[in-house]
């Protein structure tokens, strides 16, 4: 590629639309919020994928051709649905009906050094000490922001629910990472997110059927409507979409880079809209949160650089 093509496809635009994708997925915490005090969790995700899976079924098939996908794909769609939608909602929506907006996501800031712990147990990626010392830093701003700044809490089994409840949103998005991997072998970006987003809505509403709460919409204003319409829309067609388009003008790692700022936007969105005020020791455990994982992927770009330049050699 030649240094013209490189600086088109690395423009302006495409570093305005990660920063847009940063703030609008802070605000999905705060939407959520909004529509689970006035709706099931189970109902409002389901009718939040149900508006992603139409755009992006749309996209598709306007860039693509409808689909064709094989049993094996399906399999791995159907796995990416499970953890990263349907399970990682159920998490998301229920934590976010006993925890502030701004403090869940500080700690959901904390999935990149999941992902980077994961990768190190299960793919024997490598691990440097300053990766792990970022990783390290990252969980002890997680203790601190979990367990308000106590973790004497912690040993004494008195963490609630909602906090562990948004942990699980880390743990389950590292799944959906690891099993992403998978399907980037034959589906671009945007298949797969579409038919993620696809599978997860078909649990989603079964679920919500069962529990008989996916038409009791009768409560919900203005608010909770706009909330949802938001989240499907916005939190998660558009800036899924952008967000893929990224990565492939330039790369996954300066990408991810933007994710540091979701949980930034989250709690000032959470102070201005919800008049959440998080204590002191909290926004310090947030801080320690991303500045490790800061460290945690500048060591990781390293530790893949280093390979790289091994392989060359050898």
């Amino acid at each position: 590629m030649t240094a013209a093509a490189e600086r088109a496809r690395a423009s302006p635009t495409t570093y305005l639309k990660l920063l847009a994708t940063a703030l609008v997925w802070g605000a999905t915490w705060i939407a959520g919020r909004v529509a689970v005090s006035e709706a099931s969790p189970l109902a409002v995700a389901s009718w939040r994928f149900l508006l992603a899976a139409l755009v992006l079924g749309m996209l598709v098939v306007i860039h693509e051709g409808w689909p064709r996908w094989s049993l094996k794909e399906w399999l791995t769609l159907g796995a990416l649905g499970a953890s990263g939608i349907f399970l990682y909602n159920l998490c998301f929506l229920y934590g976010l009906r006993v925890i502030e907006a701004g403090r869940g996501a500080l700690v959901v800031a904390l999935t990149p050094a999941v992902v980077a712990v994961g990768d190190w147990l299960l793919f024997r990626a490598p691990m440097s000490p300053m990766k792990a010392a970022g990783i390290a830093l990252a969980m002890f701003g997680c203790l601190l922001v979990v367990t308000n700044g106590d973790p004497r809490l912690l040993l004494a089994g008195e963490v609630g629910l909602g906090e562990w409840l948004i942990i699980g949103c880390s743990v389950l998005w590292a799944v959906y990472t690891f099993v992403g991997r998978r399907g980037t072998r034959s589906l671009s970006p945007l298949a797969m997110t579409f038919g993620a987003s696809l599978t997860g809505w078909g649990m989603l509403t079964i679920a919500a059927l069962l529990q008989g709460s996916l038409f009791v919409l009768t409560e919900i204003t203005w608010r909770g409507l706009s909330a949802i319409m938001f989240l499907g829309l916005f939190g998660t067609a558009l800036a899924f979409t952008w967000y893929a388009e990224a990565v492939q003008r330039i790369g996954a790692t300066r990408s991810a880079a933007f994710i540091n700022l979701v949980p930034v936007s989250a709690v000032i969105f959470g102070t201005l809209l919800l008049d959440e005020r998080l204590g002191v020791v909290v926004l310090f455990g947030g801080t320690l949160v991303i500045a490790g994982v800061v460290i945690t992927n500048h060591a990781g770009a390293r530790l893949a650089t280093g390979v790289i330049s091994k392989e060359k050699i050898q």
